[in-house]
């Protein structure tokens, strides 16, 4: 067994759990009436709308009934801290005048490296995602392990991406900003690693990012996984609905927890704007056959 501080304990499951239902942004209307599921839908632009500018996005997305989403870093949308004072006010007044939760950015900031200027230079990054989030209104930081180094001790690497976080939950506090970490990487998204990770890192501004994994599935179901992670959950990535995943079930535990944000839609398939529309009203009446029980 890990072992901890006192003050990592006290600020494990439960600070972390009161610390998300403090800032829980609700789903538009629209998806919380009429036995509708008390989540919404939204979308990561990995990858169905990589190649999206930000004016198709903010067209098509809304026309579907998605109402939230994460920019993903690298893609057609620009939404990148490189962006000036007057760029991310105008990023900010579009998504609210579209009616778009602009909920997070998807950094790609990783901590397991054994090379101590790689961490600090992915911590420093990390610090600048989450002023650009606060600028442009948004909740979350998506940040991410990647994988165990083969030379290195498990529990060494699991504690280093812990501390890391610390810091980067230190900084998204500051600025009233969160940090989901994306169950990610081989071994690191084993739920069991990333509960470690996260009792390691202890800080409020820090939770997990669900990411449905198929090392998530133990037995047919992600009861036990999501029971492990569920104290620190604050994003749900979703994939494909047809998939085999157990949906459902996970839906239903994201109901009995209370689970009031987003399920994000991260299916790895690009698509053309042209079918943008008619793609995203095929997921969203999927996905509410399912979110619906």
């Amino acid at each position: 067994m890990p072992e901890y501080t006192r003050r990592e304990m006290l600020m494990g499951a439960g600070a972390a759990l009161a610390a998300g239902a403090l800032h829980l942004p609700q789903p538009a209307a629209a998806q919380t009436e009429g036995g509708n599921p008390p989540f919404g839908l939204g979308t990561v632009t990995y990858n169905v709308p990589k190649d999206w500018d930000l004016p198709t996005l903010l067209r098509i997305l809304p026309a579907a009934g998605v109402a939230a989403i994460e920019f993903r870093t690298t893609h057609a949308h620009g939404v990148e801290p490189s962006l000036g004072a007057p760029q991310r006010a105008e990023v900010k007044q579009r998504c609210m005048d579209a009616g778009i939760r602009q909920l997070s950015l998807g950094s790609v900031c990783e901590f397991h490296s054994p090379d101590p200027a790689v961490v600090r230079k992915n911590i420093d990054e990390c610090a600048r995602f989450v002023k650009l989030a606060h600028d442009i209104g948004a909740l979350g930081v998506k940040v991410r392990p990647n994988g165990l180094p083969s030379d290195v001790p498990v529990e060494k690497t699991l504690e280093q991406i812990g501390k890391a976080l610390w810091e980067c939950g230190e900084v998204a506090g500051a600025y009233g900003v969160e940090i989901w970490v994306e169950v990610h990487g081989a071994g690191t998204q084993e739920p069991a690693n990333m509960r470690k990770i996260m009792r390691y890192c202890g800080h409020p501004a820090v939770g997990v990012n669900w990411n449905s994994n198929p090392t998530d599935v133990k037995d047919g179901s992600v009861w036990s996984s999501f029971a492990l992670l569920r104290p620190w959950l604050m994003s749900v990535h979703i994939n494909t609905l047809t998939s085999g995943y157990p949906y459902r079930e996970l839906f239903r535990l994201l109901r009995e927890a209370d689970y009031k944000r987003y399920t994000l839609n991260e299916v790895p398939t690009a698509v053309k704007p042209e079918d943008g529309l008619a793609y995203f009203q095929r997921y969203k009446e999927q996905w509410l056959e399912l979110a619906r029980g």
